[in-house]
């Protein structure tokens, strides 16, 4: 069991006997492990629901899997930005699978995963189509699955036009997480973004169209927050469409009760064959969508870890081990075995609690830097919350922003890796260097010379100085090395280099 010791890719030193001392007896610092405290202040019943859900709670990404299988292919509308691909594994993007499932086949599947991946905690339905309109599929594979497996959380995701008929049997079959895209509350600049839907035995066009997608997306929400299922919103940021209307969207969203509003880049690519991909339509630079999310996050509660994954991903955020679970590779048969998940869940109480207790350490520090100026810091990491992966190897930076008031998570941004077979793509490393705009710093475990040149000429320091730390400590660290405080008169400065 060593690898669930370890947890995810955490090759850091072990935690001090001090840290521990502080954890208490049962190895969770306060607020780190269910207590409203460490859940923002939310409702501790809330906090048990979405704890260990990696889609809900930012912390939770660290730590737990998710699994989407696509038994729903049918979809009742068309998306300019949507092109529902099969058979094709390199993809990292909604409504691409490589193949699709029965129910049954489905069940088995979640079980091999189950009994081979520990850090499983969710079970999603997200298409490749919508888990709503095909229903019959999604709800036989729900309960397929929690006759298996009963303590897995379920969820789905879907468009919203077919929901409302669903809200009844998505509460009796124990779904509490629900997502819903919805990227306008204006029928016109719905019409921008969806060409038809199909409702009532026919097919709608147009500002009718929107309308009614509309009417019956608000209609789903509020019948789900009226039943206590936890509804995240997803809108798609589409420059010059719906960016600036996504404004009232999460005022609208937060007024409905909606539990997390989620805004993602919009991916165009031509050669994804979608609408707005063949078009030139553009999606968003990272700033542009760091500017929404601050606006939209003055009194809502944000997701900002979102990865926009498959409808096939399997595995930690970040990561899709989904090809290692194809239907070929699976046993014919094989009974659930929850040791594997029930002796994880132990090692991450413990990490949470050690967590807790260098997050406490890392604000007292910065509490002591005053008048500094906040910066944006890219970490390269492989899971469970350290700074420890090689920035050649990093497929995606975690950008987060400090100050003396704290350290907040801003997003993921996705990277194609520099090093491939020891050696470096030139081509890689400018994206990635485009993709870390307004980062002042990359930390990393190792980074080697000529690429952490073309960092510093492009303004950004590389750092190996705090490798294998937990991320806010090194960040931390970082930040209160970079700054000095004057003592005639208590402001902090840059220090020189």
């Amino acid at each position: 069991m060593a690898e669930l010791i370890s947890l995810d890719g955490l090759k850091g030193p072990s935690s001090s006997k001090a840290m521990r001392a502080e954890l208490g007896k049962d190895g969770c610092a306060a607020g780190a492990c269910g207590a409203p405290g460490g859940a923002g202040a939310m409702p501790a019943e809330i906090w048990e629901k979405v704890k260990d859900h990696p889609c809900y709670a930012e912390e939770a990404h660290r730590y737990f899997a998710r699994m989407h299988v696509a038994v729903a292919p049918a979809c009742n509308m068309q998306c300019h930005y949507c092109n529902r691909k099969f058979d094709c594994a390199n993809e990292s993007r909604p409504g691409v699978v490589s193949e699709r499932l029965r129910p049954e086949e489905a069940a088995r599947k979640v079980v091999a995963v189950a009994n081979a991946v520990p850090q499983l905690s969710v079970l999603g339905i997200a298409g490749p189509g919508d888990a709503c309109y095909d229903w019959a599929r999604t709800k036989a594979t729900f309960e397929a699955v929690r006759e298996a497996i009963p303590d897995l959380t379920l969820c789905l995701s879907t468009n919203g036009l077919a929901l409302p008929e669903r809200v009844e049997e998505i509460a009796a079959l124990g779904i509490d997480h629900v997502t819903i895209t919805i990227n306008m509350i204006e029928p016109e600049v719905g019409a921008r973004i969806y060409p038809w839907i199909f409702h009532q035995h026919r097919r709608w066009e147009g500002v009718e169209a929107s309308r009614i997608l509309h009417e019956r997306q608000m209609l789903g929400l509020r019948m789900l927050v009226e039943r206590s299922v936890l509804v995240k919103v997803n809108s798609v940021m589409i420059p010059g469409v719906n960016d600036a209307h996504l404004l009232e969207v999460g005022a609208a969203m937060k007024e409905a009760g909606a539990f997390l509003h989620n805004v993602m880049p919009l991916i165009s690519d031509p050669a994804h064959g979608t609408h707005f991909g063949l078009t030139g339509q553009r999606g968003p630079r990272p700033m542009e969508l760091k500017a929404l999310q601050d606006r939209l996050g003055e009194g809502a509660r944000l997701m900002r870890h979102c990865r926009q994954c498959r409808a096939d991903a399997v595995g930690i955020l970040g990561e899709d081990r989904g090809q290692e679970f194809t239907l070929g590779k699976l046993p014919d048969e094989a009974a659930y075995d929850p040791a594997g998940r029930a002796e994880y869940r132990e090692v991450v109480v413990r990490e949470r609690g050690e967590l807790a207790v260098s997050r406490r350490k890392a604000e007292a520090q910065l509490r002591r830097i005053e008048a500094a100026p906040s910066r944006l810091v890219a970490v390269a990491s492989r899971g469970g919350g350290r700074i420890n992966q090689h920035f050649g190897h990093a497929t995606e930076f975690l950008v987060f922003e400090v100050s003396a008031k704290g350290v907040g998570f801003v997003g993921a941004r996705r990277v194609e890796s520099y090093c491939k077979g020891g050696f470096g793509e030139a081509e890689a490393l400018e994206g990635a260097i485009a993709a870390l705009e307004g980062v002042a710093v990359v930390l990393v475990a190792k980074i080697g010379e000529a690429p952490k040149k073309k960092l510093a000429a492009a303004g950004i320091t590389a750092s190996e100085a705090h490798a294998y730390e937990w991320i806010e400590a090194g960040i931390a660290g970082w930040y209160a090395a970079a700054f000095t405080t004057t003592s005639e008169t208590g402001r902090s400065t840059l220090k020189a280099g």
